[in-house]
């Protein structure tokens, strides 16, 4: 059994004993062993949680069982319930966009409200794409309150 049908599988069984309905697992290979995988429900907040805590727990979860079912194996997999992160990705990108226009127009400092090392990562990344050669970003604070400051170089 490869990755990806054990990855449904397992998935399935986790949702089925936390008796969670579900219509579909879009599971795909962005990467090289990178796995997104997309849940369809009819009430996600559930899934969801707290600001993303039931999902984070939940893809721990599922990333620790198939770790130890596929011992030799390196891959990574990201979770995402209706497509709640992708939404969530988008709103940081564009608050990101719009501290760089302001970096850019007053010169000064920016700081982003803290966020998880997942979203501090693409903002890093957003950050060193074209077009933004005179933009820095770094990560600050500690633990939960870890936020990103965008400033001009």
């Amino acid at each position: 059994m490869d990755i990806e049908d054990s990855l449904e599988e397992v998935l399935k069984t986790l949702l089925k004993h936390l008796e969670f309905p579900f219509s579909k697992i879009a599971i795909t290979e962005e990467e090289k062993d990178n796995f997104d995988i997309n849940i369809k429900c009819d009430n996600p907040s559930m899934l969801i949680g707290y600001h993303g805590e039931n999902i984070q727990a939940l893809q721990h979860l599922l990333k620790v069982i198939i770790w130890k079912q596929c011992e030799n194996e390196k891959f990574n997999i990201l979770l995402d319930i209706d497509d709640y992160r992708k939404r969530q990705e988008e709103n940081v990108i564009n608050l990101t966009a719009r501290k760089v226009e302001m970096a850019r127009k007053t010169g000064r400092k920016q700081i982003l409200p803290p966020m998880s090392p997942y979203f501090r990562r693409k903002i890093h990344l957003y950050c060193m794409g074209a077009g933004f050669d005179d933009i820095e970003t770094s990560s600050e604070g500690e633990d939960d309150r870890r936020h990103v400051v965008i400033k001009l170089k």
